[in-house]
């Protein structure tokens, strides 16, 4: 009883505005790199 608020909840997923694709929340969205609408990271090349 003690431990109940330590049970495990589904990952919570928003649809990109720009590519439409679901990403988690406040994470760098790895394939344009791109966090609150400012480039982070170099987009990966396929």
């Amino acid at each position: 009883m003690r431990r109940s608020h330590h049970a495990l909840k589904p990952n919570s997923f928003v649809e990109d505005k720009d590519t439409g694709e679901l990403k988690r929340p406040h994470h760098v969205d790895l394939k344009t790199g791109m966090y609150k609408g400012r480039q982070i990271l170099t987009p990966k090349e396929d």
